[in-house]
């Protein structure tokens, strides 16, 4: 196995946004085709954050796909169709980037701001 083969078996992040692409009242909301997603990003187990526009969870690529494959199929039962957008970060060696890219992220503007 390759070197990139093996960082599939390692943590990594995925950031992902998926939602009906039919909306389920006439105000545009899919907030409760989303909140059936993000049920099965919980229930999973996997360190996860949501925001606005996002979920990222935190975890090995096939436990992480398997998350993102099974909240197409949550929104798929009432929708006829499914938008996904997905990011990953793979780093092989690097776990806790959930929170760990934050924390480098304050500690770089900290610095900044005492230059």
């Amino acid at each position: 196995m390759t070197a990139a083969g093996a960082a599939y078996g390692e943590a990594m992040l995925i950031a992902f946004s998926v939602a009906p692409t039919v909306a389920a009242d006439d105000t545009g909301s899919v907030s409760d085709a989303v909140a059936r997603a993000i049920r099965v990003v919980r229930d999973a187990g996997l360190p996860h954050r949501t925001d606005a526009m996002f979920t990222t969870i935190e975890g090995e690529w096939d436990e992480c796909m398997a998350v993102v494959k099974q909240c197409c199929d949550v929104l798929a039962e009432t929708s006829p169709r499914v938008g996904l957008v997905l990011k990953a970060d793979i780093r092989p060696g690097w776990t806790g980037e959930l929170d760990g890219k934050l924390e480098r992220l304050e500690d770089a503007l900290g610095r900044q701001q005492d230059d």
